[in-house]
């Protein structure tokens, strides 16, 4: 039995004996009735009071106290519970709440706070009974997403952007008067992390982010918050080309695609992936223009770059995990086009080329990026002997295995501490020599140490 599940267990045990009950609420009770594996558990008590309930939950395991004024706690890292409470709104502001705990609150108030029905069903830890004031589990066998209140549910802004996500990541469609309140909300009150922390779900955790991204516009998610993406609308691509539509629709489906190719990546890296297929068109705005009767973004790819940027700012994301990826999916966006480029280059590339690039973007995810950018022009409609393959980019990511520089350039064979042991002190021309090497180094002319360091004599000599 894992810790967690053993915890709760005890716990509910323990409630029981001091007279309460303890009852799985949200994500995990859906969760099990969707078939879906659980992975966060949350435990409502009913009927103990608050420092009763801390004294049980310290016989359990170390409590980390998330809001000691309404009793919420947490036991690990899987683990939250809490006795039941009501929200009154006070202020402007995604936090402008009061919140008060009160073990004596009804199922059904204490459900009614909640954002939608499939999150407001709750399950007795000991008996296993259902408890559904709301009929979440009917709008599951429907696949649909209702708000549990309609006066409560516009309280807190964040939850458009909930329903944006928990529709792509069940493909559950929307209720009409939950989106008719949805479309009502100003989210300007959002600060950029929560923005962020429901955008990174629903590009990582749907099979089809796009679900959720149709929605983002159709809930006017993206005219309030992200001004890139709704340039997109409307911009025409070369129908030979992009048989698809317009620029939205190919991002989306781009989107799509890299969902696909990044199963196996470290979280940074998946986030990477998906920031560059989401933002590697945003330069075809202001670059799209009709000539000599045909649909051309000359230079889109360089002038992505700065709306990129600004939407990065926009939702703050800089570095995950030690990983830099807010300058990765810079250069995604940047480069996006170079393995095409190089694949139809009527003169070779040589393998330099390669490792110079890898200098400024991982070359594994470019290709992923990439390959995503070529399939996301094969809408179902369009015959399968007309679809657009990846052939150049597989033919890219080959080159790139061979020359061993997937993830980096490769790192220089002549160190300072060589020029040092020459009898070089360290000084301008110091640097100058070491690049000069390098850049050798990445030719292949360059290929051991004996190499660099004979190289390095004959400059300081010269």
């Amino acid at each position: 039995m894992s810790e967690p599940i053993s915890q709760v267990n005890d716990i509910a045990s323990a409630v029981r004996d001091a007279g309460g009950r303890a009852m799985l609420v949200g994500g995990c009770v859906r969760d099990e009735i969707m078939g879906v594996a659980q992975k966060d558990w949350d435990v409502e008590v009913y009927g103990v009071e608050p420092a009763r309930l801390r004294a049980i939950l310290d016989t359990i395991g170390d409590v980390n106290v998330v809001g000691e004024a309404f009793a919420v706690y947490k036991i690990g890292s899987d683990l939250d519970v809490s006795i039941p409470r009501r929200e009154r709104k006070v202020s402007a502001g995604h936090r402008g709440f009061v919140v008060e705990g009160d073990p004596a609150m009804s199922f059904h108030e204490a459900c009614s706070r909640r954002d939608f029905t499939i999150n407001a069903i709750l399950k007795d830890a000991i008996t296993g009974e259902i408890v559904d004031p709301y009929e979440g589990r009917r709008d599951i066998e429907r696949k649909v997403l209702r708000m549990v209140s309609r006066d409560t549910f516009a309280e807190d802004s964040l939850r458009v952007l909930r329903a944006c996500q928990f529709a792509a990541r069940f493909e559950y469609e929307i209720e009409a008067n939950t989106i008719e309140v949805c479309r009502s909300i100003d989210l300007s009150d959002l600060p950029n992390e929560r923005i962020w922390g429901e955008l990174e779900k629903l590009l990582l955790k749907p099979k089809r982010p796009s679900i959720g991204l149709k929605l983002l516009y159709e809930l006017g998610v993206v005219d309030q918050l992200f001004p890139e993406m709704a340039s997109l609308v409307g911009v025409p691509q070369e129908p030979d080309w992009h048989p698809e539509g317009d620029v939205d629709v190919h991002t989306m489906m781009v989107v799509d695609e890299a969902r696909k190719l990044i199963d196996g990546l470290d979280h940074p890296r998946k986030v990477a992936v998906m920031l560059g297929a989401l933002a590697h068109d945003f330069g075809k705005p202001p670059t799209t223009e009709y000539v000599d009767g045909r649909t051309r973004s000359r230079g889109h790819d360089e002038a992505g770059v700065e709306p990129t940027l600004a939407f990065l700012d926009r939702i703050g994301v800089h570095t995950l995990d030690g990983f830099d990826v807010r300058d990765q999916v810079v250069q995604l966006v940047r480069y996006h086009l170079k393995p095409g480029e190089y694949y139809k280059s009527k003169n070779p590339v040589g393998d330099g080329a390669f490792r110079r690039l890898a200098r400024k973007v991982e070359p594994d995810l470019l290709y992923r990026v990439a390959k995503a950018d070529s399939l996301g022009r094969n809408p179902e409609w369009l015959p399968k002997e007309k679809w657009f393959d990846s052939v150049a980019q597989e033919w890219f990511i080959e080159k790139v295995k061979a020359l061993n520089v997937e993830r980096k350039a490769p790192d220089p064979i002549l160190m300072g501490r060589h020029l040092i042991g020459l009898g070089l002190t360290p000084s301008p021309r110091f640097r100058e020599i070491l690049d000069a090497i390098y850049e050798l180094q990445l030719d292949g002319v360059v290929t051991t140490l004996d190499e660099a360091v004979e190289r390095a004599k004959s400059m300081i000599g010269g």
